[in-house]
């Protein structure tokens, strides 16, 4: 007879999913050193022997949380990009959706922790190899929105520009979080101006099947 686990009952599995979920927000909101045993047993309202007794490690709970907050945001990306209407867009309506994507928990100046932690996970990776594939995961979803974002604006990106359209967004935020001038979305927008008829041009044929 299989023998079923505390771990893959109803019960352990609501668990599981309460822990995880704990640990995301405080990966969201602190980042990486905020996520302790006992800080995400205290979030999850659960005894603190639980983490180590459904997780093998605080890596591999860690690596839980980035995954949950991942397809989180994934599941956001995709909801918004659904609601964008198909016309044709000039550079700089192109580059404020963008934004609003890409960019959309940071107003003005202000930097939220949810936004740092994005870029802590990137970063991260160098560290913990075990992050790699999930990240790069995500990445391919958060790609597959904006080349859905420029089709629908009646553009197109060849494969090898795409790329360089992804990393001019994040190199800009990242330049604008050291950086004491406008914030990560004028940043950003004003990079994406610059560049988005060249990384992204305006697609006659799409254009005219809208």
């Amino acid at each position: 007879m299989l023998k079923v686990t505390a771990a893959v009952t109803p019960k352990g599995e609501r668990r599981r999913y309460a822990l995880v979920s704990a640990a995301a927000d405080l990966l969201c909101e602190g980042g990486f050193d905020a996520v302790r045993h006992r800080a995400v047993a205290r979030r999850a309202g659960l005894p603190l022997a639980s983490t180590t007794y459904y997780f093998s490690s605080l890596d591999d709970l860690i690596a839980k949380a980035v995954e949950y907050v991942g397809e989180r945001e994934t599941e956001q990306l995709r909801a918004r990009v659904a609601m964008l209407s198909r016309r044709r867009r000039g550079a700089e309506s192109t580059a404020d959706i963008l934004v609003d994507l890409l960019v959309d928990d940071a107003v003005g100046q202000r930097v939220s922790e949810q936004l740092i932690s994005r870029y802590e996970r990137y970063i991260a990776c160098a560290r913990h190899p075990m992050l790699r594939d999930i990240q790069r995961r995500i990445l391919r979803q958060r790609t597959e929105a904006v080349v859905e974002v420029v089709e629908r604006s009646g553009r197109s990106v060849r494969a090898e520009y795409l790329t360089a359209l992804v990393n001019a967004v994040d190199g800009a935020v990242v330049a604008a979080l050291v950086a004491d001038d406008e914030g990560p979305r004028a940043t950003a927008r004003a990079t994406l101006v610059d560049v988005i008829d060249v990384l992204a041009p305006i697609d006659d044929e799409r254009v005219a099947q809208v």
